[in-house]
């Protein structure tokens, strides 16, 4: 039986739950000449419904985004061929040392991994690594897809 593709329109909280379980993304931004960063990340979704991603200050992502906010974001599911959907947002950047980014990293990594063994052990490292983190506030979203034929082109 061949595979019919699917595109579900979804309301931004069923958007959130789709995402909030998943946790590989494409993240894209734009370079200085206009052209497309895109950068496999891990992410997941804050208690305030922004997708967040760990990374350094100097990384090409976070530079692209302090100089133009604008992001996309294509969430994947674990298995290659199952549902993916595209986010766009307007990032932010924050930076350690600083208490938002602190928490936001812990945050971060709770609703990625689950409670760390030792939050002071984590706070310290990533003060030490100079972590940042960038939230992305979701400003629209497609439905969420999969591939295969569209409906009227299956092979019987």
């Amino acid at each position: 039986m061949p595979r019919i593709a699917t595109n579900d329109r979804v309301d931004r909280q069923q958007l959130l739950d789709f995402v909030r379980i998943r946790h590989h993304l494409v993240l894209v931004t734009t370079r200085g000449d206009g052209r497309p960063q895109v950068s496999p990340v891990t992410g997941g979704v804050d208690a305030d419904g922004r997708i967040v991603i760990s990374t350094y200050p100097d990384r090409a992502k976070a530079t692209n985004l302090r100089r133009d906010p604008a992001a996309t974001v294509l969430v994947l599911s674990d298995e290659w061929d199952d549902a993916w959907v595209q986010v766009d947002g307007t990032a932010e950047v924050l930076d350690m040392p600083g208490r938002e980014a602190e928490d936001g990293l812990v945050e971060y990594f709770r609703c990625i991994a689950g409670e760390h063994s030792d939050w002071d052990e984590y706070r310290e490292a990533m003060r030490r690594q100079g972590k940042s983190l960038i939230r992305i506030t979701v400003d629209r979203w497609g439905p969420v897809a999969t591939g295969g034929f569209p409906p009227d082109r299956a092979p019987a």
